[in-house]
């Protein structure tokens, strides 16, 4: 399993390239749960996504003459690995499926990776990494499922902590889990009465779905405005999966509505632009759905959107995900 060693390790090996995002105040967010309410801006992060960290921890440690590497990816951490390929000068072949945004496929491409799309759902793109892995020797890092991965993203709990040691709760963006395991493990080793809530949308809660059932389930996946918290978690999860449902407090969804209004509240009270993964915890506070009892956190954790569809959201226009449209409302306060 990951352990804080492992954390701390990653924090050396990634320093000066994906560390020491800022952690700051949201008045209009303090103001609403009635405690301060604290944004960690990892949408600063070169490739604008928290993904980078577990990325670069993990082809770092790979060892010298190796042929390439392959992942499947919802777009971020495709982007994070074709980052971190490039900085070793080796070969990345990035599997995706049908519903990662055009905006995540050119992002990555632009890296100097290849962009493999394949299926409809994160299931069809990690088969065909796993088929690249054994039909040309390349090495596959899993978004979530890699010890590496998950003590990159945990190094964002240290960062949280060492400037905010009196935290009481964290509020996680869920998806595969490596983000929530990492942090979880760090925050846990550190401040072991804190608070840590997992939050995902609605539609396709993969993680959500296996904890309450005990064991991985397979969902379908359907378009969101929180893309990136898209897809499952895999059959023969080993770490992310134990790791979430033995760490985390709960779990909380959230609508494609109160993700909508969420963004508008970040950009327009907060002056950020973020994808609707972004914004999960700020949802869940905003609809009543979590009552935090002290100082709180979240995770900003990326800025690859698509910028039509934000604009849209932004100005209060209609928003349509394949059968779903979530109907437009100018923002107020």
């Amino acid at each position: 399993m990951v352990t804080l060693a492992d954390i701390l390790g990653a924090a050396g090996a990634i320093s000066g390239v994906a560390d020491r995002t800022p952690l700051i105040p949201s008045p209009f967010m303090s103001a609403a749960i009635g405690h301060e309410f604290l944004l960690k801006l990892e949408n600063m992060q070169p490739i604008g996504a928290f993904k980078l960290r577990g990325a670069l921890n993990a082809v770092r440690a790979l060892p010298e003459g190796v042929a390439g590497v392959t992942c499947c990816s919802t777009g971020n951490h495709g982007r994070g690995v074709a980052y971190a390929a490039r900085e070793r000068g080796i070969r990345a072949v990035i599997c995706m499926s049908e519903l990662v945004p055009q905006a995540k496929v050119d992002g990555i491409r632009a890296l100097g990776a290849e962009a493999r799309i394949a299926g409809r759902s994160q299931d069809d793109a990690l088969a065909e990494s796993r088929r690249l892995a054994a039909a040309e020797g390349l090495v596959e890092i899993s978004p979530f499922d890699d010890a590496a991965v998950i003590a990159g993203q945990g190094t964002i709990g240290l960062e949280m902590l060492a400037a905010r040691p009196d935290l009481d709760h964290i509020l996680i963006p869920l998806s595969g889990g490596g983000l929530a395991a990492g942090i979880a493990v760090a925050a846990r080793a550190i401040r072991p009465g804190i608070r840590l809530t997992g939050i995902t949308m609605n539609r396709g809660a993969a993680m959500h779905l296996s904890i309450a059932a005990g064991h991985p389930v397979e969902v379908a996946e359907m378009a969101s405005l929180a893309d990136s918290l898209g897809g499952g978690i895999g059959h023969d999860n080993r770490l992310s999966f134990p790791l979430c449902r033995d760490l985390l407090d709960d779990t909380v969804l959230v609508s494609e509505e109160e993700i909508y209004h969420a963004m508008q509240v970040l950009y327009h009270e907060d002056r950020i632009i973020a994808e609707g993964a972004s914004v999960v915890g700020l949802a869940a506070c905003l609809s009543g759905k979590l009552a935090p009892a002290g100082p709180t956190a979240t995770v900003v954790t990326g800025r690859n959107l698509d910028m039509q569809v934000f604009t849209r959201i932004v100005t209060g226009q209609d928003v349509r995900l394949d059968d779903h449209v979530i109907k437009g409302c100018p923002y107020a306060t």
